[in-house]
Order: C-alpha cells, then structure tokens, then sequence
C-alpha cells in the first residue's frame, strides 16, 4: 500500500462520520466519459453544432425533444457501465461497519449499484424517469426500447411516450436552466456538516452550486483524490494525485 493510502486508511478507520463527495473522474474509470472534456466537447461540436451545455438544457430540451434524447442516450447513458474500485471501495467502507454517506454529481446509479446504502444525487438518475403530463414513473429500459418512442402521428424516433397518458417521459435529471432539488440539496449539506472526515474525488471543484457544499464542512479532516490541482487543495488534510480508484483498491475494504 502506498503511503497516501495508508494515511487515508488510517483517518477512514478513525472517522466516525464521513463523507465522500464525488465527480466525473469517479466515473471515468468505468468507461463512461466526461461530456465537459475536450473530447465530448469536440463530439458535440461536430456532430450536432452545439456545446454539450446548450443541448442538455431546460429550453433545448422543450424546443427540440427528438434531438435532445438521441444526444441523451448516446452521450449520457451508459447501460453496461459497471461499479469500479472507488464504487466497491466506498460500499465496502459501509458493510464494514462506518457511517459513510455518498454525494455525487453523477447521474449514473452506480454507488447503487455497488452497494452505497445512503447516495445523494445533486444532479439526478438516468435509471429514473417520469412522464410530464401523469408523472408515472419509469425505468431506464422503457426509455431505450425503440418501441416505446414510437407515436402515431409523429415523426419523432428518440422521444419516449407514457404508455398511460401518452405523454412525453423525461429523464429525472437536472438539466442545464433547472434547479437542484431541495430535499437533496438539505439531506447532503446536513451530512457534509456533521460529517468528521470529507473525502472529495473525481471533480475539480468547478461546478457550482455542488462545489459550494465544502463551505459547510467544520470537520477534523478532509482529503482530495484528484489528478488535477482544486480551488480547495489548500485547505486539505491529504491530497492524493494519483487515479481515485487506485487508491481505493489499496484500501482493501
């Protein structure tokens, strides 16, 4: 185990509450990449004209459903991602015994799907999604079933319908232009607050209002796990630039 780990073991074993506050670059190493990079910059651009930002928002989204869904599913869901060392390190953490919440500014499900008991969602779930008109609900399968965007008399071929009401279901998301959820907003700054040791990997620090949830934080220690340099690396206890989920399979929980 290097060094940096065994610091972070050590602290991980001391905590009595903690928090792990996570990004893209947790997610990254389960093969699903960042649209904010160069290289889904550079996508966007050339394939649709636009910024990622530009299509993933609210008023996009309303004027131009049939595109917003086909860069949706090809750019933002990936069905056969699967939990990487940082997932199962964090879950493992948990059925070790500790009292670790997860906030995440994911949208893939997969602490989940690792095994995270109590996961956060600043940003929402591609595994859920709600028709606009009834609010029923639906998973990620009725989204991707080509059947399902199919309507009679329209020619749209990405956009699902509501089995029920007939109305268009959206992703249960926070796009671009829409706020956060206040329930979830509350639950995981309360957690950050009353947490003892913060441990941030995968983000830079640059989303806002997300980023803004350190300012709440009073503990005794806080780690950052990140290749790259953050607005708040002065602050820390330990700073780890090395892959997050190398660290994490040095743990061995």
């Amino acid at each position: 185990m290097n060094k940096d780990a065994g610091q972070l073991k050590t602290l991980i074993d001391a905590a009595r509450r903690i928090v792990f506050f996570g990004g893209a670059g947790v997610s990254t190493e389960s093969g699903i990449p960042d649209f904010r990079s160069e290289t889904g910059l550079y996508k966007a651009k050339q394939e649709y004209g636009r910024s990622p930002e530009e299509m993933i928002s609210h008023s996009f989204f309303a004027r131009e459903p049939d595109v917003f869904f086909h860069y949706y599913k090809e750019n933002l869901i990936y069905p056969d991602a699967r939990p990487n060392a940082t997932h199962l390190g964090l879950a493992g953490i948990e059925r070790a015994g500790k009292d670790i919440r997860v906030v995440t500014q994911n949208i893939d499900g997969l602490h989940q799907e690792a095994g995270s008991g109590t996961v956060y969602e600043l940003h929402g779930g591609v595994n859920r999604n709600y028709c606009v008109k009834c609010e029923k609900t639906y998973d990620l399968g009725y989204i991707l079933d080509p059947a399902n965007c199919a309507k009679e008399g329209s020619d749209t071929a990405y956009v699902p319908w509501c089995g029920v009401c007939g109305g268009m279901v959206r992703p249960d998301v926070v796009l671009y232009e829409e706020g956060l959820d206040g329930d979830t907003i509350s639950a995981a700054i309360d957690a950050i607050a009353k947490a003892d040791l913060l441990i941030v990997g995968g983000t830079s620090l640059v989303v806002y209002p997300a980023a803004g949830f350190l300012n709440y934080y009073h503990g005794d220690s806080l780690v950052l796990i990140n290749m790259s340099a953050t607005s708040v690396d002065s602050r820390a206890d330990l700073v780890i630039r090395r892959p997050i989920g190398e660290v994490f399979a040095e743990l061995g929980y």
